[in-house]
């Protein structure tokens, strides 16, 4: 009776899929196919490698000498102990109960939770206690873990295994130190067994983060783990190749999610500091990237120190951050552009504009990415005033399809549909991953000096297939940084267009949860005022103003209300809005 429910649920999901994919063209659910089968054959390989028959090859892995325990960068949080010993843990923004047992004795919890469970990061928040019951515990579970894990699943995804052996690395002397020879054998022979598989999977998982993740714990454990000289330079060159596909040239990640460098960077200088320790030179490719990725973070930051919120960025701790950019032996060179990475940054006075000028990334790095294209970021001094709604947490994933629409950025979205077609169907994401079907396959963008102001003059194709309009926008940031002149305008590709129909359009513009707005008397008007009392005057025409509700997802508490002011009108082909915003305070 089970087998038929499953099959007739998974008849049902595929008929719901294939409806979603309604609407594209041939060559896009050719493509998605060719995706979905790529993904199903990693998937079927992965089964096939482990499974009874095969998994001996794996099974007995001797852990050598360990010869280097890396150090571990991220931030320890204080709250964790104390609620565990309440029977709560925390993972990935998730809280989960343990008041029935062990937390891998859980059952239908998240996968964000059960990624970082079994990626064994919450051991430094055990470590950071210096607590022996604490040191207990994280024994205990990490036995447990390894007479109840075989198999495949969630647990044993590349970039999963390739966190856990970073953690039990890090971690080493806190697990292993004094610790009984029955613990010392289960932790020990169970590492060994791992870096084996992880040797022979690092490339079967998702393209981008997760697999340069993965090969970042190989090379962790061929570095630290005695017994992997022979392998060491092979994997070296891997690892180069590697970088060096998936990194800029200006520091920023194929994805495009500036989020993304912290973690990589994260683990990338512990890696570098390991190279030295052996006595082995670190990949030019390696040190290169961690300069390069510096600058592009400090790039990509905003008055407030945070990062831009752009393609994925979401909640998230300033402390790794922090972590990263406080490596001043990195000598990296301000970035004056960022082209590569498609992003262009304003700064004038105390004010600081981010924009997003780039096409989508790549298909197979665009799961996070966002359809925001020509949308910007403000903050005056170190007050956040226009912001993107951001990628929301783990715990808040319903709201994510919403979140990486265009109305969600300060930019124009035009008849209700995002500039790029979003994957927004459960049962083809999980096919398919959530990237971009389709996007502006053209984004035009210029910054230029003019007396002193910034000018940013660009453009993209997103609506062109769909409406025929191109979008064009121009900002001026004023010389003292007080005051910004934008104008939107839609036309045709080349000739001036009359569309059979008008369209409606909307301007967004975001506001901070912690600011305040009001209309004033006059048509196209209103003011803007920060906690700390800075008044800013909003100005437009060309089109309707109003306020209007939005939501900030990027927030630590989770999503929250917010204003906006939205420019709405309808275009019958050629339209232009222009808008200001100053300050005489």
């Amino acid at each position: 009776m089970d087998t038929l429910r499953r099959s007739a649920w998974r008849v049902e999901e595929l008929a719901n899929v294939w409806f979603a994919m309604a609407g594209l063209s041939l060559a896009e659910k050719s493509r998605i196919a060719l995706i979905a089968a790529k993904r199903s054959q990693r998937a079927s390989m992965a089964r096939l490698q482990f499974s009874p028959l095969l998994r001996w090859r794996f099974g007995s892995a001797n852990l050598g000498n360990l010869l280097i325990v890396p150090q571990s960068l991220r931030n320890a949080d204080p709250s964790f102990w104390p609620e565990m010993k309440l029977g709560h843990m925390g993972l990935a923004g998730i809280g989960m109960s343990l008041r029935s047992g062990s937390p891998f004795q859980i059952q239908h919890a998240p996968e964000a939770w059960v990624r970082a469970l079994h990626g064994f990061g919450w051991l430094r928040h055990l470590e950071a206690t210096g607590d022996d019951e604490a040191r207990s515990l994280a024994r205990n579970l990490t036995v447990e873990w390894t007479r109840r894990q075989r198999g495949s699943g969630i647990v044993w995804e590349p970039a999963v295994l390739g966190r856990r052996i970073i953690s039990w690395l890090s971690h080493a002397n806190f697990l292993l130190d004094e610790a009984d020879i029955e613990t010392y054998d289960a932790i020990s022979s169970s590492l060994g067994a791992q870096i084996v598989r992880l040797a022979a999977t690092w490339r079967d998982g998702p393209d981008g983060y997760p697999r340069l993740l993965a090969l970042t714990g190989l090379v962790l454990s061929y570095l630290c783990v005695s017994g992997h000289d022979p392998q060491l330079d092979e994997i070296e060159k891997m690892f180069s190749a590697e970088i060096e596909r998936q990194f800029l040239e200006d520091g920023g990640h194929i994805s495009r999610n500036p989020a993304v460098l912290v973690d990589l960077l994260l683990d990338f200088l512990p890696t570098r500091q390991c190279f030295a320790a052996r006595g082995r030179k670190p990949p030019s490719s390696l040190l290169q990237t961690l300069c390069d990725a510096v600058a592009f973070l400090r790039f990509m930051r905003l008055g407030d120190g945070r990062l831009a919120r752009f393609n994925g960025v979401s909640v998230a701790s300033p402390a790794g951050l922090a972590t990263v950019l406080a490596y001043d032996d990195l000598f990296a060179k301000p970035l004056a552009s960022a082209r590569p990475s498609g992003y262009v940054n304003l700064r004038r006075g105390a004010t600081t504009i981010i924009a997003d000028a780039g096409v989508p990334p790549p298909f197979e790095f665009a799961n996070a990415a966002h359809a925001g294209c020509l949308s910007f970021e403000m903050s005056a001094g170190a007050r956040l005033l226009f912001v993107n709604g951001g990628a929301p947490a783990s715990s808040d994933q319903d709201w994510r399809p919403q979140a990486r629409g265009t109305a969600s950025h300060n930019t124009m979205c035009v008849n209700e549909t995002s500039s790029a077609k979003l994957v927004r169907h459960r049962g083809l994401e999980a096919m398919i991953g959530g990237a971009p079907i389709r996007g502006p396959l053209e984004v035009k963008s210029t910054l230029e000096e003019a007396n002193g102001d910034l000018v940013w003059t660009a453009s993209h194709n997103g609506y062109l297939g769909r409406f025929g309009l191109i979008h064009h926008r121009k900002m001026t940031l004023s010389a003292s940084g007080a005051a910004i002149r934008g104008i939107d305008r839609l036309t045709g590709d080349e000739t001036p267009l009359r569309l059979k129909s008008d369209l409606p359009y909307a301007i967004h513009f975001h506001l901070h949860p912690e600011i305040t707005c009001r209309l004033l008397n006059s048509p196209g008007e209103a003011e803007i005022v920060t906690p700390e009392g800075q008044v800013w005057r909003f100005f437009s025409s060309g089109a309707a103003l109003s306020i209007e509700e939005g939501i900030y997802f990027a927030d630590s508490s989770g999503p929250r209300r917010a204003l906006q002011f939205v420019l709405r009108g309808t275009t019958f082909g050629d339209t232009e809005v222009s808008w200001t915003v100053d300050t005489r305070a």
